[in-house]
This record gives structure tokens, sequence and C-alpha cells, in this order.
């Protein structure tokens, strides 16, 4: 496949100016491929930096391309790269380590201080026709995932990790406190793995709605005081009074885990904990997920198309990041070649 010398991408200025501008296309190096990509999920965090510009200490000073939930096809291979890989539909892993610190030998490499991911400043992401990633961070994908499942192997590796942390597992009782695409994935994941009961918290009634077709077998409104007896819950709200309350459900020797992003700070009934010794753990991102994500969607255990419900092309990628609250979208997808 012919590769040109240019692409368009997407490119963040300053909050809410997205330019569509031409650059190179990216030279893969040793152990790189170069990707096309084709469909790329629109998540919460691209969104903040088009709004506000920063999350955190994580500070847009210079032009960044956003976007990192990302599948497409290898269309070049660095040095060291077997040819065979060409023309090979992928999803790819945005974070990547040092892979020689403490925490990326033992595993979680998620937790590496000089970690380089997608569309955190200053490294650029996927709302772009071409990117580069080390190629063992480009994982196969077979044909019945679509170009957009294989993108959104990146949150759903985000739902399965949290999964993995809270010690999910058959015949137990998960809590889900919020019903975005996190929380939607978190109950796929709980379903897959066996959970007896997935009772899933929201303010919006269209989300409960969404989280009983997607296999919770209860919804409830926040603040209510009928909560479930939980084996493991998962807050994907990120809003304080969500973490209380479902902390405040978990059962004797049970966990929480915290995902969702929202204030820095919250109050802990650390009595509770302590008397129930509750494990409490956050997350961030996740390491070693893929291989199991593929498997989970190749299989039908999760649905990943049908939290779909918009595509843009670059010309349109501010829709996918200030979307019309109307329109109700779960998902936004990026589709660099046109939708």
């Amino acid at each position: 496949m012919a590769v040109p010398d240019t692409m368009r991408a997407s490119v963040l200025h300053a909050p809410g100016d997205l330019r569509v501008e031409e650059r190179p296309v990216p030279a893969p190096g040793p152990g790189d491929v170069l990707v096309q990509v084709g469909s790329v999920g629109s998540c919460g965090s691209d969104t903040h930096y088009y709004r506000h510009g920063r999350i955190g200490d994580h500070i847009v000073r210079e032009p960044l391309v956003l976007g990192h939930e990302a599948g497409g096809v290898v269309v070049g291979v660095g040095a060291g790269v077997a040819e065979e890989l060409l023309g090979v539909r992928v999803s790819v892993e945005p974070g990547i380590p040092c892979g020689r610190c403490a925490v990326c030998r033992r595993g979680t490499y998620n937790l590496c201080p000089d970690v380089r991911f997608f569309a955190t400043p200053p490294v650029d992401g996927a709302f772009c026709e071409y990117v580069v990633v080390p190629s063992d961070f480009a994982y196969a994908v077979p044909d019945v995932i679509s170009d957009d499942a294989a993108g959104l192997i990146e949150p759903l590796s985000v739902a399965l990790w949290a999964c993995r942390k809270g010690g999910v597992r058959a015949g137990c009782t998960v809590l889900v406190a919020g019903a975005g695409p996190i929380g939607l994935l978190v109950v796929q994941v709980a379903r897959a793995l066996g959970s007896a009961e997935i009772v899933v918290t929201d303010v919006d009634a269209r989300h409960r709605e969404l989280a009983v077709a997607f296999g919770a077998t209860a919804t409830l409104e926040p603040g209510g005081s009928d909560l479930v007896s939980a084996d493991v819950f998962v807050d994907c709200s990120g809003v304080p009074a969500a973490v209380m309350s479902g902390v405040g459900a978990v059962r004797a020797g049970g966990s929480a885990v915290l995902v969702g992003m929202g204030a820095d700070e919250v109050t802990l009934p650390v009595t509770l904990l302590q008397n129930r010794e509750i494990s409490l753990t956050g997350t961030f991102r996740y390491s070693n997920t893929w291989p199991t994500a593929i498997w989970l969607a190749v299989r039908g255990q999760v649905d990943l198309d049908g939290l779909v419900t918009g595509r843009v092309d670059l010309d349109h990628v501010a829709d996918a990041l200030a979307p019309d609250p109307a329109d109700q979208h779960v998902k936004i997808m990026v589709r660099p070649a046109g939708v």
C-alpha cells in the first residue's frame, strides 16, 4: 500500500480551537509499525482538553493531536519488524512505558513514571490519518471486530482493569455508579465474568435503561437507601456522594474501586472501611489487558459496536468533543478517512 508523504490531522491549539492541518506522515523506527487509523473513540479526557486545555498538571502548551482510543491497519514497518504485519488490522494500546523501571519490570507498566500516552501533552494522539506505535502495542484483531470496536478495545481495557482490581468473579454482586461508556463496559465485563447481580445507579433514566440493555440486573436512582449489599463497588461517576454511598454498600471483606475522575478529594467513612476490612483502590489506565479484551469482543461477551451512537470525520471533531446534549450520545467515533 502506497503511503503518502503528508496526512491530515485535527490539532488542538487552545481551548475550543481545533484546526485541521497537513502534517508529515510519521516514519516507523526500529521495532515500530505505521498504522493507518481507521476509527478513534472520543473520550471524556479529550473533551476536557478541548474545553479547558488541561487535566490537572497535564497542560496543553503547544499544538496537540487528541484521541487515544484507536484502531487501524498496519501499512508500514520499521527495522526488525516482520513484513507479514503489513495489512494486518490492529487495535492500538496508546500508552508506551519505558520498559526498564521497577514498575515496568513487575508488570504494572501503567504506573511507569515515564510512560508516553497518546493525547497527553506533549504526546500527540490519533485524531489523524497515521500513527506510529511499537509493534508490541499494536494487537491484531480478526475481521469479526469492526473498525470502531478495534478502537474501543481501549475503554474496554479500562473496565476490565477495574474489574480485575476489584476481584469481580462468578456469583458475586457488583454495584456500579455511573452508566456512561465505562460504566456500561464494567457492566458487560462483570456479566462476562459471571457476576450474579449487577446493580447500576445513575441520575439519568435513559442511562439506566442502557445499563439494563447491556446486562445490568437492576438499576437505582442515586441517593436512595435501598442499595444492595455488594461484594464489589465500582465508581465510574467521580461524584463524591456516589463514592460515599457505594462504599457504604460494600459488605464485610468486599472491595471498592474508584475509576471515575471528579473531585480531587472525597470524604470517606474510615471507621466503616476499617471495621468491614473493605479493600479500597483506585485505577490508572490498565496493564496486560488487550489480549483478554479482544477475546471478550471476539466471542461476543461484550458489545462494543452497540455503544457507538455517532461518527464524524476530521473536519467535525469538535462535534464529537462537544456534542449537542439533546442527542444523548454514548460514544462518538472519529473516522479520519471519512464517515
